[in-house]
């Protein structure tokens, strides 16, 4: 059994690679990797929880050989397994974390790496093959968390972990028992100036004790790596974290907590699966210990499980071979579970497995008379950002007198309501001049209309005459205003989760709500003083790819910014097309103050593209008449199917627009083609009072400012 003694049986199960280890190590540090980051009695009520559930066996159900194989933020693992964080690999082999490492990557899963770890990034790096994250505690020193950070993300890291439920790790029963303190020699790699004896005295005086939510926006503000949060134990708090915008959540009571009657992780499961709703991956730790509680993990809503003590006793047995046989074989127990059960992939494993729970069936909540519960909605209605559009213009009607510079409310002073119906008759004459009947031009106002838009040829106009934009009618889609665009053109683009939207940030709100709204994660590439820097922008694209994800677009306003006010240059926008093109992404241009902005226009990305890679949004709120929501997205780009068909993108916005707002009005469309055409296609001319008029009025304000 013994790694030392080359005639012994060789482990077939855990029990007999914990027995293997436990004979090759100290006994105190036997009792130290034992205890874990809690107690005995978390411990026991882990494995205590899946003691209690059986999976229901199903018969004859044709399923074939069950496939294990998953993918969590962009990537591929041989099964919904990973290793867990844990400190000082080097107590249980003398390779460390490089073996466990080396043993992770062979058996095709991640390895979560330990701020504290006996072995330095760099090394960990140069011998993994898998995903590598790093597991995060956020010191009282910043500036320490940062580096780590820093480090893991140069070495190839692909997400953090951040530990959100130890504050302290509290008293270790074990290791108080034994007096136990780190051997000499033995010492996180990557940290210094400390003492790490003892490990529990060393987080009461450098963990930062008094974290709240701000942090995950701080760990945005030092890297680009995705963010999950461990040490999740009730719904509230995922439903928190969702809000906090994290890329991931891992259930978890290894944060040392010491409260008697704390809850099994697998026990409170479901109920927080519930919560996040598949907004993002959900993983859960503690006490799985064979292939059926991974199963039974999954069935109660974990997208993977992360697997630690067995994985140090493979190590301490045989190395990197002993790690990646412990693997192999939860990996082999989960593939004969999911064949008893009938089930044939990881994602069809559902509550309906579970026979036994970990605890008593909560009763389910009926709504009743007093109506939902938030928590019973999308997580995005509980998100801050979908607020926003409400509250600015709720305060502008309560408050008609206020002077705002929030919502972007055009000035009202340009409108005359008789002229609704002028424009209206405008573009009704325009149909019977081009040869509509009666019949037809009825059925242009009542009906539907066409899903694309029945102005596509006038807007295509007008943004040739305007803008230099020279595109066919038919890679027009008129939108209900610039914000359904951008839903169409986010849902179109980004297919799955290992594809990316990129965003200059700080960013308009509305891109941040519709990829919120269908559980879209951008990653932001900050503003430099002086605005955007296509460096930053490749610099994100490399470290994407090298996550195994797909950048697939980058939103901008180039022009006015919304909210920093900021234009690129021409230089840099002809830059931008170059990157773009290099590395084969598309640029979602969203341009809607350009004609209301007084002195010379620079050229839009899209009048310079000449490959293909701009889509362009548009909005004729800002410019014609807010109230008819009358927006459009340029769609020009080629779809190639696997005949050879080839379509428009426009055409494929168009189908997602028909399950969403099914046509634009076609009254609304009207009234703005009626505009265009008192001023022969060019809106522009409509702009040109009223642009004075918002420079005026910018130069006002600042001279006040100046003076005040």
């Amino acid at each position: 059994m013994s790694a030392t003694d080359p005639t012994a049986a060789p482990p077939v199960t855990l029990a007999d690679y914990a027995a293997g280890a436990r004979s090759v190590v100290e006994p105190d540090v036997w009792d130290f990797l034992e205890g874990g980051a809690g107690d005995e009695r978390t411990l026991a009520a882990n494995l205590a929880a899946f003691d209690r559930v059986s999976l229901r066996p199903r018969v004859l159900t044709g399923r074939g050989t069950p496939d294990t194989k998953t993918a969590i933020l962009g990537r591929g693992w041989a099964a919904p397994v990973a290793v867990a964080p844990m400190a000082y690999h080097t107590l249980a082999h003398p390779d460390g974390e490089s073996a466990t490492a080396r043993g992770a990557g062979a058996a095709g899963v991640p390895l979560v790496v330990s701020t504290f770890a006996s072995r330095t990034f760099e090394e960990i790096a140069a011998e993994a093959s898998g995903p590598l994250w790093l597991q995060v505690y956020c010191f009282r020193d910043r500036a320490t968390t940062r580096r780590l950070v820093e480090r893991a993300e140069q070495a190839g890291f692909e997400a953090l972990v951040l530990t959100v439920d130890a504050p302290r790790l509290g008293r270790r029963l074990r290791d108080v028992r034994n007096g136990f303190r780190l051997p000499r020699g033995v010492a996180p790699a990557n940290l210094s100036g400390a003492d790490f004896s003892s490990p529990s005295a060393h987080a009461a005086t450098e963990f930062e004790p008094a974290l709240d939510w701000s942090v995950i926006s701080w760990l945005r503000s030092v890297s680009s790596l995705p963010i999950l949060v461990k040490g999740i134990l009730s719904p509230d708090d995922a439903r928190r974290a969702l809000a906090a915008g994290v890329d991931g959540i891992v259930v978890s009571n290894h944060g040392g907590r010491q409260l008697d009657g704390a809850p099994a992780t697998l026990d409170v499961l479901p109920e927080i699966a519930a919560a996040v709703a598949g907004a993002c991956p959900l993983l859960v730790d503690g006490g799985i210990r064979r292939g059926a509680d991974v199963l039974a993990a999954l069935a109660s809503g974990a997208d993977g499980v992360l697997l630690g003590r067995p994985v140090l006793h493979g190590l301490a047995v045989a190395g990197a071979r002993g790690v990646e046989d412990v693997l192999a074989l939860v990996t082999e127990e989960l593939t004969e579970a999911m064949a008893l059960t009938g089930i044939g992939s990881v994602r069809d494993a559902g509550p309906e497995l579970v026979g036994g729970r970990a605890v008593p069936a909560r009763p389910v909540h009926n709504p009743g008379p007093s109506g939902l519960r938030p928590e019973d909605l999308h997580g995005s209605v509980s998100d801050p950002v979908l607020g926003t559009m409400t509250f600015l213009n709720e305060i502008t009607t309560h408050y008609p007198d206020a002077v705002s510079f929030a919502p972007g409310r055009p000035y009202e002073g340009f409108y005359d309501t008789e002229q609704i119906f002028t424009y209206l008759r405008r573009y009704l004459d325009h149909l019977e001049t081009g040869g509509a009947t009666p019949e037809q031009v009825r059925s242009a106002l009542f009906q539907y209309g066409p899903t694309s838009g029945q102005i596509r040829e006038l807007i295509a106009d007008s943004l040739r005459k305007d803008e230099g934009i020279d595109v066919p009618p038919e890679s027009v889609v008129v939108t209900v205003g610039a914000q359904e665009a951008m839903l169409l053109a986010v849902r179109a683009l980004i297919r799955g989760p290992e594809d990316v939207l990129l965003v200059s940030s700080p960013c308009y709100v509305g891109i941040t709500g519709a990829a919120r709204l269908l559980d879209i994660h951008p990653t932001a590439i900050a503003e430099a003083e002086g605005g955007f820097r296509c460096a930053d922008l490749a610099a994100a694209i490399r470290a994407e790819r090298a996550r195994g994800r797909r950048p697939r677009a980058f939103y901008i306003i180039p022009d006015h910014s919304n909210p920093t006010g900021t234009t690129v240059p021409l230089e840099t926008r002809r830059e931008l097309l170059e990157l773009a093109a290099r590395e084969d992404i598309l640029i979602i241009e969203d341009s809607p103050y350009r004609l209301v902005s007084p002195g010379r226009q620079l050229p839009t990305l899209k009048s310079l593209d000449r490959g293909r890679r701009v889509l362009h949004l548009g909005s004729l709120s800002k410019t014609l008449f807010p109230g008819a929501r009358v927006g459009f997205a340029i769609a020009d780009q080629p779809v190639t199917d696997a005949s050879g068909r080839t379509s428009l993108l426009a055409d494929e916005l168009t189908k997602i627009k028909s399950m969403v707002t099914v046509n634009t009005s076609p009254l609304s469309q009207a009234v703005v083609a009626g505009m265009l055409l008192t001023a022969d296609g060019r809106a522009s001319e409509l702009n040109k009072a009223t642009a004075a008029y918002y420079g005026d009025a910018m130069r006002v304000t600042l001279q006040a400012l100046e003076s005040g």
